[in-house]
């Protein structure tokens, strides 16, 4: 157990490897009750959160999300979040446990401006379980009269779980099939064991964030705090496809506009170790002795079993199967750039 964002957060329960395996081939679960849930409701609430998310609120149905930035004038990311919209005057965003202050300030002082809408930071409210893997159906369905396999990708419906009353998103951070179930923090504990119970004909293991953190990395998802801040625009992370261009209204769009038509001089790729070693976030991308960039998130996976990272390089140097050279504690290490994601669900990936 580690402290994080102010709560107690499990690594790991039974090991890392193990426990990202399960999730890959079986299940797991995870406990991520510490994210932030704030609302936004009223009258203009749409136009809120248009101002408030460089995707396309306008776009979705009710029972629908949609992944996004909250961004800065200068188009970076004050976080990401997921949005959520409940009803059509009726959003959720979900954004990470470190900013959620940070994030409901912005939040709020924008929906004032918006007028006939408020904003509530809704965190207490709810308890978040995530069951990810390709046999979570199976293990969740026993558990509600919600027809999961009528749940789309980023789209979700209301219910009961393991008779707790339950929102069923089917989202996930980890690559694989899944949900992502809200439900009231004193019905948590009995949801969290009844999913235990239901796992165990396929071994579903619960999960820590150490294998939260090698599952995404995987997936090539983002990481807050490392591959995306406050100083890395949306394009820069390689994340141009979640912007709705047709928002007008979004915060950051007309630096983002400009760069679109300018270019970036950087950009996140994915890359591979050609020689020996694992590139952590830090470390320096190095050409003729001299700091070009820096790895973002890396590690050696326990699927894939590759040394694979993130790192921002200079635009020339983005080209699949361009070699880089990364300082590994003072040691010139080769790495290639690679497509992301590194794994994709459904591609005929096999355990080396």
């Amino acid at each position: 157990m580690v402290p994080f964002a102010g709560w107690e957060m499990p690594v790991e329960y039974t090991g890392i490897t193990v426990e990202h395996m399960a999730v890959r081939t079986r299940a797991g679960v995870f406990d991520v009750s510490h994210m932030g849930e704030i609302e936004v409701a009223g009258k203009n609430a749409l136009a809120a959160v248009q101002r408030i998310a460089c995707s396309d609120p306008a776009a979705l149905q009710v029972g629908q999300a949609q992944y996004a930035g909250l961004l800065t004038p200068e188009g970076t990311f004050l976080d990401d979040m997921v949005v959520y919209r409940i009803a059509p005057t009726h959003f959720m965003l979900v954004v990470n446990a470190s900013n959620v202050a940070k994030d409901y300030a912005w939040i709020a002082a924008e929906v004032r401006a918006a007028g006939e809408a408020a904003a509530v930071d809704a965190s207490s409210r709810y308890a978040l379980i995530a069951l990810q893997g390709p046999a979570s159906p199976g293990v969740l369905q026993p558990l509600t009269g919600v027809d999961l396999a009528q749940i789309r990708s980023y789209w979700f419906a209301h219910g009961e779980v393991a008779g707790a009353r339950a929102m069923i998103s089917r989202t996930g951070y980890t690559g694989e099939d899944g949900f992502e179930i809200f439900v009231p923090p004193n019905t948590a504990e009995r949801v969290w064991e009844a999913i235990l119970e239901s796992g165990r004909a396929v071994d579903l293991l619960p999960t820590g964030l150490g294998a939260r953190d090698t599952l995404r990395l995987e997936a090539s998802m983002r990481l807050y705090g490392n591959d995306i801040d406050e100083s890395t625009t949306v394009l820069e992370a390689g994340l141009g496809w979640m912007i709705g261009w047709t928002n007008e209204r979004f915060v950051g769009r007309a630096r983002l506009l400009r760069q679109r038509d300018e270019g970036v001089s950087r950009k996140l790729v994915g890359f591979e170790m050609v020689d020996r070693g694992i590139a952590r976030h830090g470390y320096p991308v190095v050409r003729e002795d001299r700091p070009v960039g820096v790895v973002t998130s890396g590690t050696q996976t326990p699927y894939l079993k590759k040394a694979i990272g993130m790192a921002y390089v200079p635009a020339e140097a983005t080209r699949p199967g361009t070699d880089i050279t990364i300082d590994v504690r003072g040691r010139a290490v080769r790495a290639r750039v690679v497509p992301m994601p590194f794994y994709k669900r459904g591609r005929d990936v096999v355990p080396g």
